[in-house]
């Protein structure tokens, strides 16, 4: 049987997981905090009272880890402190590196930076920089959104009279550019569209019967494969599907392979369509590094302009969630004409 490659459609539903955009906290942030400042001078009792900022930042996957660089401001309500009394707050603003270690929703951090520290009110004379450091962790509720609990400590000094300052806060943070909803658990497989035979009749100059030969056109399908939510990068369960498709290139080395991202709706226009690009590319670097020709194969996203369900739903967005692998295989066989 004679085998010719044109191209055809292998559908594979490559999305879903537990843990997140190309990390779930990547990106860029801004937010707003609350909590309790404890705060002395040097030869004045400790006295606490209410702190508020506002602090903005940015966030990188380093793979397994986060790196992050926010700046801040935190202005600390008066209090009086004994013996004198007297009656101070202060204020600081700075700039911090930040080390998180991602689990899922969840993000222990350190951070380490510099801040400059003011008193005001009687303390007014007292300030100077120095080092701040915090420890804090963080929780992503929503899509767009987390809680951040977190407690900082920095001080300025003048002469010999130091201020010190001690913030505990509760604060919640906007990310730009994510997802507006959570995104399914699991992906649903898209449905195939099976092409129709094409016969091509060639008749035969045998007496009693004769054989024509057609030419039908064979989908396969692999599913299975998945992505972390919002990510790029393939879970271990996609090798065993993948490599169903090394077989067949292996088995038909004139074949090309086109890779094609998609996502559903939701987020805006221009984050899907880097996300559907990148789980292309990302699939695309699969295929390479299991033996499939680079030139072989070309890789493109379409955001979320094709789906194949309704995105009102949640098995409909999940199975807008994919990546395609197409080709076509033609197969010549004979049949026997009566």
């Amino acid at each position: 049987m004679k085998k010719t490659v044109i191209s055809t459609a292998l559908l594979g539903a490559l999305l879903s997981m537990t843990a997140a955009q190309a990390s779930e906290f990547e990106g860029s942030w801004v937010g707003a905090k609350l909590g309790a400042n404890s705060s002395n001078i040097t030869g004045l009792d400790t006295k606490n009272a209410t702190t508020y900022g506002i602090e903005g930042g940015h966030n990188w996957d380093m793979g397994g880890f986060l790196l992050g660089a926010d700046v801040f401001a935190d202005f600390n309500n008066k209090a009086t402190h004994n013996p004198g009394p007297v009656s101070y707050g202060s204020d600081a603003y700075g700039l911090d590196a930040k080390l998180g270690l991602e689990a899922g929703k969840w993000l222990p951090y350190a951070k380490l930076g510099y801040a400059r520290t003011n008193g005001n009110s009687q303390a007014g004379a007292i300030g100077g920089s120095d080092v701040h450091l915090g420890l804090g962790v963080e929780y992503k509720f929503a899509p767009s959104w987390s809680l951040a609990g977190e407690y900082t400590t920095a001080a300025g000094k003048t002469g010999v009279n130091k201020l010190n300052n001690n913030n505990l806060t509760l604060g919640v943070n906007y990310y730009f550019g994510a997802p507006s909803a959570a995104p399914a658990a699991v992906a649903a497989a898209p449905a195939v569209v099976k092409a129709e035979p094409k016969p091509v009749a060639k008749a035969a100059p045998a007496p009693k019967e004769a054989w024509k030969i057609i030419k039908e056109e064979k989908p396969v399908r692999i599913e299975g494969a998945s992505f972390d939510t919002n990510s790029a990068k393939l879970k271990p369960t996609a090798d065993a599907k993948l490599q169903q498709v090394v077989e067949f290139a292996a088995k038909y080395p004139e074949a090309n392979l086109e890779v094609t991202g998609h996502t559903d709706d939701r987020g805006n226009d221009r984050y899907n369509q880097k996300l559907s690009e990148k789980r292309a590319a990302a699939v695309k670097s699969n295929l390479v590094k299991k033996g499939i020709a680079a030139d072989r194969i070309s890789a493109k996203g379409l955001g979320e302009t094709m789906p194949v369900a309704d995105n009102k739903t949640q098995a409909g967005r999940a199975a807008n969630r994919r990546v395609e692998v197409q080709y076509t295989v033609r197969e010549e066989k004979k049949v026997r004409v009566e």
